[in-house]
Order: structure tokens, then sequence, then C-alpha cells
């Protein structure tokens, strides 16, 4: 059976929908929360089947409000890409990916958006991401895709969105699997929130089905990409 590690920066922000997915498949998924007591990352040795790194409400990773353990995780994520662990970056976890692997985050003041992004071409994550989906960001800075990522989708800005790196590494700007009570927690965990919070909940809770919807073609991309299923009927 696999076991992903999590890497979680605030009490609010998990893997929110994207758990069920996994749950559903058989896939475990250990948290690491660096921010607590007595919480650290992961040691690079026990990480084989897969890393997600997750977002950081107000933490941000281009020198305003940088996250505290970015420098170990960029560390961390370095030696995953090393040795060609599967790693999926969300948010500002983009952001540490991107930067491990010569890339690099722009800096951008914290926002909380939800509107759409577009997919670039057909084969995009294995031929499963829809061709339009819901895109909900919650973040300060921005992840800019390493030297050789390709772009699968933009945002409504024309940002890169969603990236790819080799065979086995995402990058995503936006949470797919976010729910509107995580972005609820994140505003009431922190001082530091972004304005129009109200508005955009309001546009969460009506694109939430949509945003559910979207999950199931990209979580089966996903998981092919990073081979968690061995490449078996999905």
């Amino acid at each position: 059976m696999r076991t992903l590690h999590v890497v979680q920066h605030t009490s609010a922000e998990y893997l929110g929908l994207i758990e069920d997915h996994l749950e559903g498949r058989g896939i475990r998924f250990r948290y690491h929360r660096p921010f607590t007591a007595g919480g650290g990352l992961p040691k690079v040795d026990t990480v084989a089947d897969g890393l997600v790194i997750l977002g950081g409400g107000p933490w941000g990773s281009a020198g305003e409000r940088d996250l505290p353990t970015l420098a170990a995780e960029v560390a961390l994520v370095r030696e995953c890409l090393a040795r060609g662990v599967p790693l999926v970056g969300i948010g500002l976890g983009a952001q540490i990916v991107a930067l491990a692997a010569g890339g690099a985050a722009e800096p951008t003041p914290l926002s909380f958006r939800v509107g759409a992004a577009t997919r670039l071409s057909a084969d995009a994550l294995a031929g499963y991401l829809p061709a339009r989906y819901p895109l909900a960001v919650y973040m300060r800075d921005w992840p800019a895709p390493p030297p050789g990522a390709a772009v699968l989708a933009r945002d409504e800005e024309g940002r890169a969105c969603l990236w790819q790196l080799g065979a086995r590494t995402l990058g995503f700007a936006g949470h797919p699997g976010l729910k509107v009570a995580m972005v609820e927690d994140l505003v009431m965990e922190f001082e530091d929130g972004p304005a129009g919070v109200a508005d955009e909940l309001a546009r969460l809770r009506d694109v939430q089905r949509k945003l559910e919807d979207a999950l199931v073609p990209i979580m089966t991309g996903l998981i092919r990409i990073a081979g968690w299923m061995d490449g078996s009927a999905l």
C-alpha cells in the first residue's frame, strides 16, 4: 500500500476533498506539521511513494512574509527531485517545488480569488484535465515554473496555474480540493487576511459542486502521472 507524506503549513489547510479520492483508492497519507510543537518535516530517506507540499495561508516565499521552514523544505524537495520521488505542490507548495527546481516565486500580495483555469492541450494531465475548471487560489506570491516545465493550464490573467516538470512532478497554484470551511478557518487562524473574502467565499460556494466534479478527472490524471496505482486501471 502506498503512503504519501503531506507537509501542512497551517491548521486550516489540508488535503480537503483530495482525501476521499486517495482513501477510495487505498492510498494512505501521513501529515507532517512543522509549525506545531514537536512537529517537523519528513526525513528524505522515508519518502518513497510521494511528497505533497500544501499551501500556507498568509505565508509566502518571495521575501515579504516567508515561511519559517522555507529553506528546509526547498532542500527536502530538491533531494526528492534528485531521487525521482513523485511530487505535488499546491499553492505555497508549488512555489517551494518551483524554487527547488530552479524556478522562482513572484512577489504577489496575499489574495483569495475564485475564477477559472483553461487547459492548454488535450493531453494535459495524462489527458484527464478538464478543458475549463474552477480555480480557487488563497495565496501570497505566485510560483513561476522552472525551466523545462510544461504549462498545462493558465488562469484568467494568463498566469501558469498548473504545470508539470518531468514525468512525476506537478505544481498547482490553486487547491483543487478546497472546501469553503477551509477558507473560513484560514481567515480565523491568522490576523493577516486578504481583502474581499466574503465575496469570494460566495463565489466558492456557487462553484463548490463544479470544483468537486472537476476533481474527479484531475485526481485520475494526477494519480496516473504519480504512479500511485502502479499503472493499473483507474
